[in-house]
């Protein structure tokens, strides 16, 4: 079937490199994906992924965790598996 309708979306620039970036090994091109996308919307008759609100207790770690706040940083993986021990 023939392409014949066009969709412009806009997105930031960091974004679209690191999508283009993700696709180029698999041999995709942004329309490409883009394409497949509205077909797994069609054929699942709604986004083909689960889309949801996180409850207030994770809403609230990951503000914390954006803060800083209970979080600790390990200069390398073995630091870290130091400290769970």
């Amino acid at each position: 079937m023939a392409k014949t309708e066009v969709i412009n979306t806009r997105a930031e620039p960091k974004i679209k490199r690191a999508f283009t970036r993700v696709l180029k090994p698999l041999g995709l091109t942004a329309t490409d994906a883009i394409s497949l996308f509205i077909h797994q919307v069609v054929l699942e008759k709604g986004l083909p992924f689960p889309v949801r609100i996180p409850n207030k207790e994770t809403q609230k770690a990951m503000r914390n965790v954006l803060k800083g706040k209970g979080t600790k940083r390990h200069e390398s993986f073995e630091d870290l598996m130091r400290d769970t021990r």
